[in-house]
């Protein structure tokens, strides 16, 4: 109980900084927040081992970008991808285009 508890503050907080960190050319707040509740939810449904680590597999099954970018994203190499990663390697990318 408490690993999911802290699984969902860890996604909450993702969720957050995400959305405070997002391009502020965007312009719309409610679309970005929308955004990252669309990632949060993605995540969640394709962790199904529901320990906030997504491995390429999973990412395979649930989350095709994700699983193209993994080896980019799991930049510890550690096998798996946090939400946190995944929000940071999107925001990098945003902000590269």
């Amino acid at each position: 109980m408490k690993k999911m508890l802290a699984a969902m503050l860890l996604c909450c907080a993702s969720t957050v900084t995400f959305a405070q960190s997002a391009a502020p050319e965007a312009g719309n707040p409610q679309r970005m927040e929308r955004m990252a509740q669309q990632l949060q939810t993605r995540f969640a449904n394709a962790n199904t081992t529901r320990d906030g680590k997504l491995t390429k597999q999973q990412a395979d099954a649930g989350m095709p970008m994700v699983a193209r970018h993994f080896d980019e994203i799991d930049t510890q190499k550690a096998g798996y991808v946090t939400l946190p990663q995944i929000a940071a390697f999107m925001q990098e990318r945003g902000a590269a285009h």
